[in-house]
């Protein structure tokens, strides 16, 4: 058995094909993201990965949608989302496979 801590990975990103990881695989990437009211992400998108985020607590919202708790929003691969939380938020963040550089800003 080994122990990690959630405060020593690089922005909740906790299982992956990266370092920090409690768990390196390159069959997917975990994390459990917590956001303040106004953060946001730039659009961006994933040629080769599905991304899956369920909102665990909090709004968001994804390409001017709002979502909220228990909401799972699936972006395929090659769909542009951007990100802003609406109000304090943590969400988990499911990315398979995980592929290094796979995650390309746009317009």
């Amino acid at each position: 058995m080994k122990k990690a801590n959630l405060n020593e990975m690089t922005r909740g990103w906790f299982v992956g094909n990266f370092e920090p990881a409690a768990f390196k695989t390159e069959d997917c990437e975990v994390a459990v993201m917590k956001y303040k009211a106004g953060d946001s992400e730039k659009k961006h998108v994933h040629k080769i990965a599905t991304e899956l985020t369920t909102i665990i607590k909090g709004k968001v919202k994804m390409n001017g949608m709002e979502y909220r708790e228990g909401d799972i929003i699936v972006m395929e691969p090659g769909e542009a989302t951007d990100f802003e939380a609406l109000t304090d938020a943590m969400n988990v963040v499911v990315k398979v496979p995980s592929v290094k550089g796979d995650k390309y800003f746009v317009d």
